[in-house]
């Protein structure tokens, strides 16, 4: 592949990755979820599972312990979020989405699967099951971070 296909390739795929960031916020917006920006919905899907400290969460989004803690207590305060006792750690504290930050989470979860029929009217649906196994073979594991 040359240069400039692979600065055309990596460029589509920021503008799909943008793109698609922004319309699973629009959905969770519209299904009534304000106060909300993108960044959070990346710590929703560390926080989901079992809740994490907010070590956890900072390393998970790749920013210090001062921002997640900042991130946190804004979550807190628009009722997504809540700190709990570690049950493992008794110096720590757990922090856990609420049934608000569950119902958040569930409006993404609606948000992407309609970004993604989108693509479906335009490909195909074969074509975009193929994409999806393309791309799980070389997207890297771990944490999915916001582009800061």
């Amino acid at each position: 592949m040359q240069n400039s296909e692979a600065l055309s390739l990596s460029a589509a795929l920021l503008a799909v990755a943008g793109e698609l960031t922004q319309r699973i916020h629009d959905g969770v917006t519209a299904r009534g979820f304000e106060g909300l920006r993108p960044a959070h919905g990346f710590a929703f899907a560390r926080l989901a599972p079992h809740g994490a400290t907010v070590t956890d969460l900072a390393a998970h989004l790749g920013v210090t312990k001062q921002a997640a803690s900042q991130l946190v207590d804004e979550l807190v305060r628009k009722g997504y979020a809540e700190r709990r006792p570690h049950p493992q750690d008794a110096r720590a504290r757990l922090v856990v989405l609420t049934e608000r930050g569950r119902a958040c989470t569930r409006a993404a979860e609606e948000a992407a699967a309609e970004a993604v029929a989108a693509w479906t009217g335009v490909l195909g649906e074969g074509d975009v099951r193929m994409l999806r196994e393309r791309l799980l073979r070389i997207a890297p594991r771990g944490p999915v971070r916001p582009s800061w």
